[in-house]
């Protein structure tokens, strides 16, 4: 797997499909960026669907996946420095950032902070604000859980946080497959980004400084971030579009492939056609 070193941590990232001639190299790429607790795996639905006609770079973040294990705090601002320093390395000065739960904010933090870099957005059930008060007890408190236990006996509360309870009941062997993911992540590092997301920023009041096209993407079910923190960011991004999807709880990329996939490829072909017409005036 591809790495880069960045500030003394290692990223790992994934790169899919290929820039070729014609009508395919005028489409920008996608880079992702996966929900907290998970990798790029998270995204293994989208990839074939994706990479057949877009350059798609799937990063692990800081922490995560196959990506250096952390001793240290960050940001989520150190998040999007991470993720530039895979796009420079590959060449690539803009893309269309899709992001679930923390990847979401990380996009959206892009945008403000380094608007050249971004060409578009694609929000999964994430939020702009800061953590609530009662989000932050919860999670500190289970934090202090997985410090002296470790995240197995979190499991049943993290998959209920994660997974609709259509997925939980109609899907279960999803749901045990990614218990076991969580089971294995490296806690401290956990830990440290649990920290980044408690103490995140709130970036509500800056939305409408964003003006590439952006979709807005939820589960019905998601307990995590519930629908209403996507309509709000919605409602302040500037022609923003928002899609609710049915059956899906907070990771919905995974819970509904089919309809996500469905989503993103008509809001990719709308900015591709846009572009187009924009070229042709």
């Amino acid at each position: 797997m591809p790495q880069v070193e960045h500030r003394g941590v290692t990223i790992a990232f994934e790169e899919h499909g290929r820039e070729g001639g014609g009508e395919q190299s005028q489409r920008l790429p996608i880079v992702l960026g996966h929900s907290f607790l998970c990798s790029g795996e998270m995204w293994r639905e989208q990839l074939p669907a994706l990479a057949c006609d877009y350059r798609v770079v799937n990063v692990d973040f800081r922490g995560h996946g196959r990506s250096s294990q952390l001793d240290e705090p960050f940001t989520l601002y150190d998040a999007v420095a991470d993720v530039i320093a895979v796009l420079d390395e590959l060449g690539i000065q803009q893309a269309v950032w899709c992001g679930l739960s923390i990847g979401g904010m990380v996009a959206l933090r892009a945008a403000l902070e380094h608007p050249e870099r971004v060409a578009g957005l694609i929000l999964f059930d994430t939020d702009a604000g800061p953590e609530t008060l009662a989000h932050k007890l919860k999670y500190r408190a289970m934090g202090a859980c997985a410090r002296r236990f470790g995240l197995r006996p979190l499991l049943p509360s993290v998959a209920r946080l994660m997974f609709a309870a259509t997925t939980r009941r109609e899907n279960p062997a999803l749901v045990d497959e990614w218990k076991q993911r969580f089971a294995d992540i490296h806690v401290p590092s956990a830990l440290l980004g649990l920290d980044a997301l408690i103490k995140r920023d709130s970036l509500l009041e800056r939305l409408a400084e964003i003006e590439v096209p952006s979709l807005v993407i939820v589960g019905e079910e998601d307990r995590s971030l519930p629908v209403p923190f996507s309509q709000r960011i919605h409602e302040r991004l500037p022609g923003s579009s928002l899609e609710i999807i049915p059956g899906a709880g907070h990771l919905s990329a995974l819970e509904q492939p089919a309809r996500v996939n469905e989503v993103i490829r008509e809001f990719l072909a709308a900015q591709a056609t846009s572009a187009d017409d924009g070229r042709d005036a």
